[in-house]
């Protein structure tokens, strides 16, 4: 600590504090801190002393309750956790092709049905052509006028 008091009175003189924005912003938001925020933190936190982690919170815009919380997190394990990738997990590259199968099949199913369709009503065209080719031949072409 003593190695920091002289290094900021060595640093030249002193700049006039720069006064904080005194406008409230329109609406509070949550902060989302990283696993490795929070650990850098927690690292620098436990290497200060009483004043200088207060210095840090203010710096920071943090809480003792958020380093209280923190701790707590990463003696249970839970940072690695949250170091983790966010979101859906990456699909499995065979369920992909499953899913993709299937939808092939519905498909081709549909086109089937669709198909077999068409050929039942073409034979019923097919057969109501014959019967009616055999009507007029069996008349031998005499006009019923």
């Amino acid at each position: 600590m003593a190695t920091m008091l002289t290094a900021v009175r060595s640093a030249g003189p002193a700049r006039p504090p720069q006064e904080p924005d005194p406008e409230v912003p329109e609406r509070a938001r949550q902060r989302r801190f990283s696993a490795a925020y929070k650990q850098r933190i927690l690292r620098e936190y436990d290497g200060l002393g009483k004043a200088d982690k207060g210095a840090l919170l203010r710096r920071e815009g943090l809480y003792s309750s958020l380093i209280s919380e923190w701790r707590k997190q990463r003696d249970q394990g839970a940072l690695a956790g949250l170091a983790q990738k966010r979101g859906r997990p990456e699909a499995d590259p065979r369920d992909r092709e499953v899913a993709r199968l299937r939808k092939d099949l519905s498909r081709v199913e549909r086109e089937l049905d669709t198909a077999r369709k068409v050929i039942e009503i073409q034979s019923k065209l097919s057969a109501l052509l014959k019967g009616l080719a055999a009507e007029s031949a069996g008349d031998g072409g005499e006009s019923t006028r």
